[in-house]
């Protein structure tokens, strides 16, 4: 039984708490927030011990795995100190998205990390459906062929105006990471933003990209989309066929080529996924899994280099958007 404790209680550290408090192979034994009343109130919910200092929990507590569920400017300014603390401990890490808003403190953490030979995680949690996973496994089977491109939509409402870059550092790490997982690393990168009416922020992307291996891709990204309608979708197309996964983990339907039939696979009432929360159960479930078979650092999934690899990305296309539609190599 792992022993796991959550840094960050608001909505998404209270989504991490349940997550393991539910599962069986780990069990929740602390978390730890700078807000008291916060924290005594979720340590009371969730029948653990509340800390409120980062330094006396990891003293105090035998733990596993810290999940670092804070959040900060752009959603990441600060997740550096308690990974690196964490790190520091000796403990395996699991840190939400994205990774950080600056590149030089991803770099660190990713840096550290790998020198004291920790598993350190990201909730990149959008490639762990059982869609995805089955998207995946139909690539691995050739039925796509060599890979030409990718076409990607992620879009929601959201008025958060704390920032010009915050559409693309808060919520992109999902998208590109969906990307790169299925058409490998990216070599260079063409953005052009825009501002809906009255926003101040950058709050609609299309971004072009060029992946190593020779493919072509595109993401559509808004902040704009305020509805009900479905989010996401991911098109990846090869010389043999091509696949649509709709709305995270809706459905997915295979479309060979010179072929009428379709191979449709559907996210089932029998057993399914019960909602958008379950995407956090199982990127939670595969992380636990990893540390429990001591999986090495450097082969665990959406691992704290491919949440460095996105942040790269993004910041090409600011870059790329700077520059007035540049294309702009991957640093």
């Amino acid at each position: 039984m792992l022993k796991v404790a959550v840094v960050g209680v608001n909505h998404i550290g209270r989504i991490h708490c349940r997550c393991y408090k539910e599962h069986p192979d780990s069990e929740l034994v602390a978390i730890c927030d700078l807000n008291q009343v916060l924290a005594d109130s979720v340590a009371a919910q969730f029948g653990v011990k509340a800390y409120y200092d980062l330094d006396t929990m990891l003293e105090t507590e035998k733990l596993d795995i810290v999940s670092v569920a804070t959040g900060g400017f752009e959603n990441g300014s600060h997740h550096r100190e308690p990974v690196m603390k964490s790190i520091a401990a000796g403990k395996d890490v699991l840190v939400e998205k994205p990774i950080s808003n600056s590149l030089e403190e991803a770099r660190q953490m990713v840096r550290f990390a790998k020198e004291k030979g920790i598993r350190l995680a990201c909730n990149l949690n959008h490639r762990f459906t059982p869609a995805a996973k089955k998207a995946k496994q139909w690539m691995a089977n050739g039925d796509i062929g060599q890979p030409l491109f990718v076409n990607m939509k992620l879009t929601i409402g959201n008025p958060n105006e704390t920032s010009p870059w915050i559409h693309l550092r808060a919520l992109h790490p999902h998208s590109l990471d969906v990307m790169r997982y299925f058409a490998g690393e990216v070599r260079r990168v063409q953005a052009f933003l825009t501002k809906a009416p009255g926003r101040t922020v950058w709050s609609t992307a299309s971004i072009n990209l060029e992946f190593a291996s020779g493919a072509v891709g595109h993401l559509l990204g808004s902040y704009d989309m305020f509805g009900i309608h479905p989010i996401e979708a991911c098109e990846v197309a090869g010389d043999q066929g091509r696949f649509v996964l709709d709305n995270v983990y809706e459905s997915l339907t295979y479309y060979p080529h010179r072929q009428e039939d379709l191979r449709v696979y559907r996210n089932s009432i029998m057993g399914g996924m019960r909602g958008f929360d379950d995407t956090f159960r199982l990127r939670l479930d595969a992380f636990i899994q990893e540390v429990k078979e001591g999986v090495p650092p450097d082969r665990i999934a959406a691992s704290g280099e491919d949440a460095l690899a996105v942040q790269e990305i993004i910041e090409a296309a600011i870059r790329s958007h700077l520059a007035n539609g540049a294309v702009v190599p991957i640093s």
